[in-house]
């Protein structure tokens, strides 16, 4: 089983890649090549910065955009967005300017607003699942970020002044706001339900 993690300049791409391999996963392919993610039998996006870039980074890859949509959307392989990996699920983002997402679902992220909390929004918090998920689990997780998706689609949230979007997919794709990678135990466990994912 072939994970593909993809590497678009915007990546905590060695942390990651040392969880998926602390969590079971055999072949990891850091990989900036759409024909490598068009054959993955997995796709991790991570994501560090800003929505924009990240978007752009992402874009400047030939035939990536196409090959997410094809392998994912079409084909059905299991996906797993972190942080602004997560973010970029969104149709757009609203971080230095209205930025375009890969859109797969309908929401916006935003600006944290700082209603009596610090933003940005750091440390362990707890994950509150919204709906059953196989791979979503109630527990604690570290989180770093200061915009946040509001939209359709929610799968458990996390409380920072309000309910914030901490888990987010469909069908065969997901997204976590939160580090799996940062998060010890829980972020281990959760990417090992991620390996044995059959959506």
């Amino acid at each position: 089983m072939t994970v593909a993690l993809i590497d678009y300049g915007a990546g905590n791409l060695h942390s990651v890649h040392n969880a998926l391999k602390a969590a079971g996963a055999v072949d990891v392919a850091v990989t900036a090549d759409a024909d490598a993610v068009t054959k993955a039998d997995r796709i991790v996006l991570p994501g560090v910065g800003a929505f924009g870039a990240c978007a752009s980074g992402l874009r400047a890859i030939p035939g990536m955009v196409e090959a997410l949509d094809q392998r994912v959307l079409r084909g059905g392989a299991p996906f797993l967005g972190v942080c602004v990996g997560m973010q970029l699920l969104a149709k757009a983002g609203e971080e230095l300017g209205t930025h375009q997402g890969l859109g797969w679902l309908d929401g916006t992220v935003r600006e944290l607003p700082a209603d009596g909390v610090r933003v940005p929004h750091m440390g362990w918090n707890d994950v509150i699942p919204l709906v059953p998920h196989p791979l979503i689990e109630p527990g604690e997780a570290y989180f770093l970020h200061s915009f946040a998706y509001s939209g359709e689609a929610v799968l458990a949230t996390t409380e920072h002044g309000g309910p914030v979007a901490a888990a987010i997919g469909r069908d065969n794709f997901a997204g976590v706001q939160f580090h799996p990678e940062k998060s010890q135990r829980y972020g281990l466990a959760l990417l090992e339900r991620f390996l044995r994912w059959r959506p």
